[in-house]
């Protein structure tokens, strides 16, 4: 059973789809009794960083999922759930959960490509270049396009902890990997078959 973590953040709804629509079973909790039950955590989210902690700190949410790393447990997140397992976030001044070392930052106003301004938040349909292989990847095209929709970035302390990066005006890390933790900035369950794919992929592994 793969579990998705409830705390009032956005995209829950349409990772569910998504989970549905690859047959697989799953439940949306903020129950650590149900999410300790469950194989795999997906940690999804749309929304403020600051409110976001806020919710997860009285829900006591946050030292559970520090508790589901240690365990070795795979981890999934997406969006927010990205930028927030790092140390810290420049959205709210907020401090984060900390399963890996970093700050998420805002990207720069001034950002452009071919001479003309970018826009803020970066919206749309973008690549990820892969430093090296991984399970949840498996499958999934080297041309593939991915939805992104966010106006923050994950900045892992650690070059290791990078596993895929994409272009919008500078090179930012998308694609998080430590032990039993994978995680995206882009939005897999908006990402048609290569998103599907990678979430067939996580189901499946074993976090390792």
């Amino acid at each position: 059973m793969i579990a998705i973590i409830e705390y009032n953040a956005g995209n829950i709804t349409s990772v569910a789809r998504a989970l549905h629509s690859i047959g697989q079973d799953f439940v949306i909790t903020d129950d650590t009794k149900m999410l300790n039950a469950a194989s795999h955590a997906i940690f999804p989210g749309v929304g403020a960083a600051g409110e976001a902690m806020a919710y997860l700190k009285d829900k006591k949410l946050d030292v559970w999922l520090k508790q589901c790393f240690r365990s070795g447990k795979p981890i999934l997140g997406i969006c927010l759930g990205t930028q927030i397992i790092l140390d810290a976030s420049e959205e709210n001044d907020a401090a984060c959960i900390g399963l890996v070392g970093g700050t998420t930052r805002r990207f720069p106003e001034s950002l452009t490509a071919a001479g003309r301004a970018l826009k803020i938040p970066h919206m749309g349909w973008n690549s990820v270049a892969f430093r090296r292989p991984h399970p949840v990847f498996a499958g999934v095209p080297e041309e593939a396009e991915y939805y992104f929709v966010h106006s923050y970035y994950p900045s892992p302390e650690s070059e290791e902890a990078v596993l895929g990066t994409t272009e919008y005006g500078m090179t930012f890390c998308s694609v998080l990997a430590v032990r039993n933790l994978i995680a995206m900035q882009f939005h897999p369950e908006k990402s048609g078959r290569p998103g599907l794919q990678i979430l067939k992929n996580f189901c499946a592994w074993e976090g390792k």
